[in-house]
């Protein structure tokens, strides 16, 4: 006889008293199964940074192919295509470019430097368990680079639920995409993951007949393979990344004349990785431990535009030890450590050859004060002695106070520091006719930012709502001035005078009836620079490319155990400015030299209209399987002519990305399965 208290007892007959004997005993009332979610985008309410964390529900809400595409239903990131025909995206935060945010992939700087041209396309969406958005400057422990941001991708682990996650993905545009993603835990300290993309689009594609693909054609394999150990007192994980892509893009082969030169984009990159991160725990003090992260790359690219050749290499060593503990008792908790970055750059651009080797060891402490689980305080500072530009000081002060359980307020004040990368950031601006002129020696980006965010979870008719608010402000000591104001000119220099952006955005998601849920938002953007330093003025005008307002509507709708699942999406975004200077043929183009003076102050643009773009998305879940089926901008809007003469490409004309602004595709159509099996 098998007994327990609240389990029903069970009797056995045992028949062979040597063999091993498992029982399992039924509860006295047998519950029906629980479910337990939570909303698709939530705030963390014990974060003192303001930090929005987007889960796998949330990233089931579109097809999410790569984590370009993850923020389609996030109002604080918007992401864009940055020319006409390479297909490179960026996004911006806080009327900021992507460079200004450090994109960790777990607490690893990863989408920096030549990455930051495709890199967003390099982590497949499958691969994504969670991603933490943190507004402002984030902590010091994990660098400099953060200026208005953070985003921390968290990917699946290998003793993760599913032990097999199968996705399959096509597009109306012809694009076919696979991922696997497989999970096995070897004894109860040891599990091995190997996370698997492929995909292609061999589809030229030409909506609007101006000669040239709306898409490149590329075809890309990516890989990982990790382990993880984990005991009670030590804690370790490591891998390998590769990754390979090709893309061609440009003018479509039917558009040219025989025995006339085709223009053509190519690009080929070679991506190697190897990271470990290791933990030593103390199971008898929990908030103690100590950590090291390792990471190595080796990225190489090789680029051609038309005639032009620009290849990039960048190796980079990153490494951070990280201890933490409380000082007293857990009101008091800090972390301190060391931190070593290393990147040797080279890149070839036409003839000129630019090398680069920075060398930035660091030292960083964070304190952390809590009271009566009512205030946050952390504070923190790093010391980073760079080989090319010096001792950097990086202070930073995140504040939390609970006015009641249901409304915080956060403030946050920090330096942020980076050393850009003039061509791999502005990638897309190759695509054109235009001169490429350095003024002076091109100085690292210094900016201090300023926010501070309200949250209010409230009731709304009875059914639960909440509020968020914030707004931030970053100024610029110095800045990258990328200056696309004259015609056939790119002008690269240093900041001269004044450049900030401001940000405001206020959020409101609301649950009306169960598993029913809105979100509706609104963002506005005042973000203004000074130009025209070498042409000797130096006025303050508003950035270019960047939408003033933007409203955000989402809604969807789940069945019970999340049978069937509706998501819309609708997007509006405003005007944005374009500069309209006319070419001058006084002006020399190949020596930059003006005959005739340009003028800031009375310079013409144009502000490009407004536009809405609406997602959609049903998906029907089984068992173990899930298929979906979506279209993206259903409206079919698309900005008809974003290249500039199209028809001469090897002319002085020609421009490619200084004037694309909006969709480059119309109405796109897409479906797919997932199948996942669990332990």
């Amino acid at each position: 006889m098998v007994s327990y208290v609240g389990y029903r007892p069970d009797t056995l007959t045992i028949t062979n008293p040597s063999a091993e004997v498992s029982v399992t005993l039924r509860t006295e009332t047998t519950l029906q199964e629980v479910v337990v979610q939570a909303s698709t985008t939530q705030i963390d309410r014990m974060s003192p940074i303001q930090t929005e964390l987007l889960t796998t529900r949330t990233l089931a809400k579109a097809a999410c192919c790569n984590l370009s595409e993850s923020f389609e239903t996030n109002a604080s990131v918007s992401v864009s295509y940055s020319d006409a025909v390479t297909g490179a995206k960026q996004i911006q935060m806080l009327g900021l470019s992507g460079n200004y945010v450090q994109t960790n992939i777990e607490n690893i700087p990863t989408i920096r430097g030549l990455a930051s041209t495709f890199g967003l396309n390099y982590v497949p969406g499958t691969w994504i368990s969670t991603i933490d958005i943190g507004k402002g400057v984030g902590s010091v422990v994990n660098g400099y680079e953060g200026m208005a941001g953070q985003i921390n991708v968290e990917l699946q682990k290998p003793d993760a639920r599913e032990r097999v996650y199968a996705n399959a993905y096509v597009n109306s545009f012809g694009r076919v995409e696979g991922n696997l993603n497989l999970s096995k835990p070897l004894n109860d300290r040891w599990s091995v993951g190997v996370l698997s993309h492929a995909s292609t689009l061999r589809n030229q594609i030409d909506q609007n007949s101006d000669g040239f693909m709306d898409l490149p054609l590329y075809t890309q394999y990516n890989g990982i393979m990790r382990a993880k150990y984990s005991s009670e007192r030590f804690m370790t994980q490591f891998g390998v990344k590769a990754l390979y892509e090709d893309r061609l893009g440009g003018q479509a082969s039917q558009s040219v004349m025989p025995g006339a030169p085709r223009y053509t984009f190519t690009n080929v990159t070679r991506r190697y990785e190897w990271f470990s991160k290791t933990a030593k725990l103390y199971p008898e003090q929990p908030y103690k431990g100590l950590g090291f992260i390792l990471n190595a790359v080796h990225h190489d690219q090789n680029s051609r535009f038309g005639f032009t050749p620009y290849d990039g290499r960048q190796q980079s060593l990153y490494g951070n030890l990280i201890y933490q503990s409380i000082i007293g008792n857990t009101n008091h908790s800090f972390k301190a450590g060391i931190s070593y970055l290393l990147d040797d750059y080279r890149e070839r651009y036409r003839d000129t050859l630019m090398t680069r080797t920075e060398s930035v060891p660091g030292v960083f402490g964070e304190y952390t004060y809590k009271y009566l689980e009512k205030f946050t305080m952390v504070a923190g500072a790093r010391a980073d002695f760079h080989n090319l530009f010096g001792t950097q000081l990086t202070p930073r002060l995140h504040l939390k106070y609970d006015l009641n359980e249901n409304v915080s307020l956060r403030a946050s004040m920090g330096r942020g520091f980076r050393v850009p990368n003039a061509l791999a950031e502005n990638y897309g601006y190759l695509v054109s006719s235009r001169t490429v002129f350095f003024t002076g020696k091109l100085r690292p980006e210094i900016s201090w930012n300023y926010g501070i965010s309200l949250t209010n979870e409230f009731n709304l008719f009875g059914e639960k709502a909440s509020l968020i608010l914030d707004y931030y402000r970053t100024d610029f000591q110095n800045q990258l001035v990328v200056d696309l104001e004259h015609p056939g000119e790119l002008n690269f220099y240093n900041l001269s005078g004044k450049s900030f952006s401001n940000s405001f955005q206020a959020e409101l998601n609301y649950e009306p009836v169960k598993r029913l849920e809105f979100k509706l938002a609104y963002r506005l953007f005042d973000v203004r620079q000074s130009m025209g330093a070498p042409f000797g003025e130096s006025v303050l005008l508003p950035r270019m490319m960047v939408s003033r307002d933007r409203v955000l509507f989402n809604a969807g709708y789940a069945l019970p155990y999340d049978k069937w699942k509706v998501d819309v999406t609708v997007q509006w975004n405003g005007p944005r400015r374009i500069p309209t200077m006319q070419r001058d043929n006084s002006h020399d183009y190949t020596t930059h030299q003006n005959t005739h003076d340009y003028s800031y102050r009375n310079m013409i643009w144009e502000n490009t209209p407004g536009f809405y773009n609406v997602n959609a998305q049903v998906s029907r879940a089984f068992r173990d399987w899930e298929v979906y089926l979506g279209g993206e901008n259903l409206t079919g809007f698309r900005q008809l002519n974003p290249i500039v003469a199209p028809q001469n490409p090897f002319g002085r004309e020609f421009d490619a990305a200084g004037r694309a602004w909006g969709p480059i595709t119309g109405r796109m159509i897409y479906a797919g399965f997932r199948y996942k099996l669990k332990y």
